[in-house]
């Protein structure tokens, strides 16, 4: 990756470019003084030293105190990760704190639209800030084959949080294979005859959105959509339930067969 690729990501979680641009020369400069963090940086010695302390003070640098001058190190690639998921777990924790401090005028409802696979990433991503549960239909061959680590990434993701989904699947053997790791994926999933519902979209209900994502083969047709309106998720999740309630019948059915 890129050194503007890895600097734009260190600048996500909140540091000014000047601090990423530092924590990066020390991964590579080690414990060093302040004069070998600005060379390494391409900045002067008391802008660096000043950005430097503030680093140090947010707990991503340490600073030993030598004979010749402080020194710097930064913390580890884990510790930083480690440190910037704890503030985008703090940030979901006040997240219904935040929207009630936005005016009803500025919660109308909004259509947002993800182009190409990044996108379709950004979609997955959101669905992890649910603060309930999770109702899905999807198609469990589709989004492997696009995704080839979705159980490790997206699905231990889920897990980790706390999300419980339930979701309605095509009764192939993709379904069953992931409908019989249920019990691990913190999911209830329910199958449905492939040959009258084979998903080519999935449609994730959350809180007030609806997100969906088609996996189109053509150009273009790779894209996902987020709706954020209650009526809309209220609805997408009364037709839910209804299909949710077909699918205990079928597989009650199956049994019989």
């Amino acid at each position: 990756m890129a050194r503007k690729d890895l600097l734009h990501i260190v600048e996500s979680i909140g540091l000014p470019p000047e601090e990423s641009a530092l924590y990066l020369a020390g991964l590579s400069l080690g414990s060093s003084p302040a004069s070998a963090f600005a060379k390494r940086a391409g900045m002067n010695r008391i802008t660096a030293y000043n950005h430097l302390e503030s680093l140090a003070k947010r707990g991503l640098l340490t600073v030993v105190q030598a004979k010749s001058g402080k020194k710097y190190a930064p913390v580890s690639p884990e510790e930083f990760a480690l440190e910037a998921r704890k503030n985008v777990d703090a940030l979901h924790r006040v997240l219904p704190e935040l929207r009630a401090l936005q005016g009803a005028s500025f919660r109308s409802p909004q259509v947002k639209f993800f182009q190409g696979w990044e996108g379709v990433k950004r979609v997955y991503e959101d669905t992890l800030t649910a603060e309930g549960e999770l109702l899905n239909f999807a198609n469990s061959a589709l989004v492997r084959a696009h995704w080839e680590h979705y159980d490790e990434e997206y699905v231990a993701e889920r897990v980790r949080r706390k999300l419980h989904l339930r979701g309605i699947a095509p009764d192939d053997e993709a379904g069953k294979h992931v409908h019989g790791l249920d019990h691990k994926a913190l999911r209830e999933i329910r199958l449905v005859p492939a040959k009258d519902f084979n998903f080519n979209n999935e449609i994730n209900i959350y809180d007030q959105k609806v997100a969906i994502v088609s996996f189109g083969e053509g150009e273009g047709e790779l894209f996902g959509i987020i709706i954020e309106s209650a009526d809309v998720a209220d609805t997408q999740r009364q037709i839910f339930e209804m299909a949710w309630r077909y699918a205990k019948v079928v597989k009650r059915d199956a049994k019989r067969a």
